[in-house]
């Protein structure tokens, strides 16, 4: 080139002997060509000065962005910090990344200030947990793809785990040995806010608003099929599935007197039941001579400490990654089941 233009597609495809569509390919869809071809082009590419192709100009003349929104049921401080959350979208991510996407996070809560026109420039929504409210999907295009994880949405394809039979096998296995004084601590259970005792006054929410009632019918049929009296099994609940949320509901729990301490604790995430395993260690109460605790989610921090958390393990990278599929046309839309595993710790052997 001796002229002083900007370099175009058309350009570097003369310039490399390839097409344009190989060099759109390059930069777009690199799961369409060799890693080697690939980084030849993108290193000439620079070399020349081409930035490649223009985003803008491709998205008028195509109608597609490539640009997949995830819309996360918390805010997006919530969710970065969330370990489980946090491996949903690198499962997400990955994917995206491998076929040339780019990942739009747009958070549920706390977005009052969100343009409500943001969405529009996404080809295909993820939509992760339970919307505090409906107006963010009712703002959404209706003509875009649409993938539900964690919950469903009329006519939309989901993806997620059967927390009822979940939750009941870790239930089943901390009921080998009966329990003296079992006690569960839900997570967002009632409608209203509630961090600590769920009381008569409180409104269980309905399976369609929360995990949580999925896995307390898990745990409550393992508990009946002992014999033990579900209504006489004290229930607790968290609003937020972090330590600084958890821990006044849990020293609560921990400082009743001895002959009301609970024994067995069934937990509905890992945050609490490492959260549980901190304050009573704090406490000189032993874990599992004392007090057996379970949690739900796998997540590596669990399994990394001493003692090593009961739980069960739910992939969610790979969660992430059969989304991410699905919303790329990779794999069907239809209702994708994935399997959960039981881990078996020291804090409930």
């Amino acid at each position: 080139m001796t002229d002083q233009r900007r370099m175009t597609l058309k350009d570097l495809a003369q310039e490399l002997n390839v097409s344009t569509a190989t060099i759109s390919n390059a930069f777009n869809r690199p799961d369409q060509l060799s890693p080697a071809l690939r980084e030849r082009i993108l290193k000439e590419a620079k070399r020349l000065g081409y930035s490649g192709p223009d985003a803008k100009a491709r998205s008028l003349r195509t109608g597609r962005s490539r640009i997949i929104a995830v819309i996360l049921a918390e805010s997006l401080t919530y969710s970065l910090n969330d370990a489980v959350a946090s491996e949903f979208l690198s499962g997400v991510a990955e994917v995206l990344d491998a076929h040339g996407h780019t990942l739009l996070l747009l958070p549920g809560r706390g977005h009052a200030s969100q343009p409500p026109g943001s969405a529009n420039i996404a080809d295909g929504f993820i939509v992760y947990g339970l919307m505090p409210n409906n107006k963010l999907l009712d703002e959404l295009p209706t003509q875009r793809t649409l993938v539900a994880v964690d919950f469903d949405i009329e006519g939309c394809p989901t993806v997620h785990i059967d927390d009822t039979a979940a939750s009941y096998k870790i239930a089943q296995h901390a009921l080998n040995e009966l329990p003296k004084r079992p006690a569960i601590i839900n997570l967002r259970l009632t409608k209203e806010l509630c961090n600590g005792r769920v009381t008569a006054e409180h409104t269980l929410l309905p399976n369609t608003s929360t995990i949580s009632r999925a896995r307390l019918e898990g745990f409550h049929s393992a508990l009946s099929e002992q014999g033990v009296d579900v209504e006489q099994v004290p229930l607790w609940n968290i609003e937020e599935n972090t330590f600084e949320v958890c821990s006044p509901v849990i020293a609560e729990i921990l400082d009743q007197p001895i002959e009301k301490r609970p024994d067995l604790l069934l937990c509905m995430s890992d945050r609490i039941a490492l959260t549980a395993l901190t304050l009573a260690e704090q406490r000189g109460i032993r874990v599992p001579e004392e007090l057996r605790i379970t949690g739900f989610d796998g997540i590596a921090e669990g399994q990394y400490r001493a003692p090593r958390l009961t739980t069960v393990r739910q992939d969610s990278v790979g969660k992430g990654r059969v989304a991410a599929q699905m919303i790329l046309g990779r794999v069907p839309l239809a209702q994708q089941l994935l399997q959960t595993e039981l881990l078996l710790g020291d804090t409930c052997p």
